[in-house]
This record gives structure tokens, sequence and C-alpha cells, in this order.
């Protein structure tokens, strides 16, 4: 039967037939001793150091709320509802406490989805402002896209929204998924 793709257990007695059936797979196993330390090592200073450069943003941004609020939100986002302000506070405690839980691994993926999000918002700025300035293939005189910086950490708030935030962190993903089989729970 195993070729049939039902999972074969035993068939339960009467006293346990209305309890479901627990089954756990193991998806990788951290003593098997095959860790890639130089990857993970690699993952850990890719999350601190673009959490470091993140928190300058924010604190931007906290410095002059009134300047980003009047220039940059009131001006390219006016479909947001409500006072600009809030919208200013909002991205700068966001740019503030979300590469702080990114860089310890806590509620990583959930602190990335924060700081991809204001990313998105920061290149709709720049798109809205420059334009593409020609991208891919023109030569620009700052020898940089204006909205490249933005580019670079929505590509990599986005990498840690999917991948997690590797081994070393203080809340690692466990190695274990429960499921329960269809058919098994009453």
């Amino acid at each position: 039967m195993a070729d049939s793709g039902k999972i074969n257990s035993p068939k339960p007695d009467s006293s346990s037939s209305n309890q479901s059936q627990k089954v756990e797979v193991v998806v990788a196993s951290s003593s098997d001793g095959d860790v890639n330390i130089l990857g993970e090592l690699a993952t850990f200073v890719l999350r601190v150091g673009f959490s470091l450069f993140m928190v300058h943003h924010g604190l931007e941004k906290l410095q002059d709320p009134q300047g980003f609020a009047e220039f940059v939100v009131g001006k390219y986002f006016v479909f947001l509802p409500g006072d600009p302000i809030i919208w200013t506070f909002a991205a700068g405690i966001t740019q503030v406490i979300c590469p702080i839980g990114l860089a310890l691994g806590i509620f990583t993926r959930l602190c990335a989805l924060g700081l991809l999000n204001t990313m998105l918002f920061a290149l709709y700025f720049h798109f809205v402002d420059t334009g593409l300035e020609g991208f891919p293939l023109a030569v620009v005189e700052g020898h940089n896209y204006i909205f490249e910086l933005s580019a670079i950490y929505a590509a990599i708030s986005f990498y840690f929204l999917c991948a997690g935030p590797g081994r070393l962190a203080i809340f690692q993903k466990k190695n274990k998924v429960t499921y329960y089989p269809k058919g098994s729970q009453s």
C-alpha cells in the first residue's frame, strides 16, 4: 500500500476511535552535522548588517517627522487616509522596531514583512518622483539609480520573509512539522 499515497497506520481499537492521530515529519535535523556554517554565518551577517542600515532610515524619519510628512507623504501619498504625520510615524517606528527583531531573530518573518512594506512604499515614491531613469542599461549621473537602495532593501526583506532568520537566531523554527492525516480527526 505504500505506493497508493496513503499513510499506513494500525487500526485503532474501539476505545480510541474518536481520537485523532498525530503524524510528525522531521523536515531537517540539526544533529546530522550537515549544517553549512559559512552559509549560516553569511545569513546572520546579512540579517544584522541590513538591520543596522535600516534603523538609520527610521531614525531619519523620526528626527524630522513634519518635513517627511509634508514633502513625501503629503505630496506623493495623498491616497492614504488620515494625517500624513501618522503615516510618517508608522514608517519610522517600523524601520526602528522591525530591524531590532530581525537582527535578533525574533518574529523574523513578521519584521521582514513590515520592512518590505515600507520599501514598497519607498519604491513607489522613487518611481513617481524620478521614474525608471533608463533602467537597466542607462548610466546615470550619480552612478546609481535613485530607487536602487530601496530595491535592494526590498529584495533583502523579501528574502527574510521567505527564508526566515537561519539557525543563528533567538527563535529558531522547529524541525518537525505536525499534521493530522485527512479523515483521522473526529
